[in-house]
């Protein structure tokens, strides 16, 4: 797998909407956003409602977490990706399929019952922590951030105090 030029790999329940699909496109440059979700590569309906939020002069791309296993090595260089994704569970299978990923930006982990919640945007589950311990113990980087301009916090440091 040649190393594709993934900028950020965020993962958010609601994979792509506004904040996503303008303010962290333009920050970071992307021209390109891969959402590796199971449930939205084969769904139409959450596919347009999520392109229709992304500047025209950006692709987008739905594929599962196996085929975006298999294919994002195959990724131009002048591809400059957001990888979305849903869950913590979905960053470890990628990871653990090979797909480079050192960093995690956390940005929406919805409130539910059973779930701790960490700061304004983020909870998480008892499965979820225990992912984010095993990517943790991996050496992957991982950081609670809303919108480019705030601060990113350490998803460690929020687990410790909760």
């Amino acid at each position: 797998m040649t190393e594709p030029n993934i900028l950020v790999t965020r993962i958010d329940n609601r994979l792509v909407h506004g904040q996503v699909g303008m303010t962290w496109v333009n920050t970071i440059g992307a021209n390109l956003i891969v959402v590796a979700n199971d449930d939205v590569s084969t769904d139409p309906v959450q596919q347009n409602l999520m392109e229709m939020v992304i500047p025209g002069t950006v692709g987008i791309r739905f594929f599962s977490i196996d085929k975006t296993i298999k294919v994002i090595g195959k990724a131009a260089p002048s591809q400059k990706i957001l990888l979305v994704i849903r869950t913590p569970q979905d960053a470890l299978a990628l990871i653990k399929g090979g797909v480079p990923i050192k960093k995690l930006n956390i940005g929406n982990l919805h409130f539910a019952e059973g779930k701790k919640q960490l700061s304004a945007t983020v909870s998480v589950s008892p499965e979820d922590i225990e992912t984010f311990n095993e990517l943790h113990n991996m050496g992957i980087q991982l950081e609670v951030q809303g919108i480019p301009n705030e601060r990113a916090t350490d998803l460690m440091d929020l687990l410790a105090k909760a």
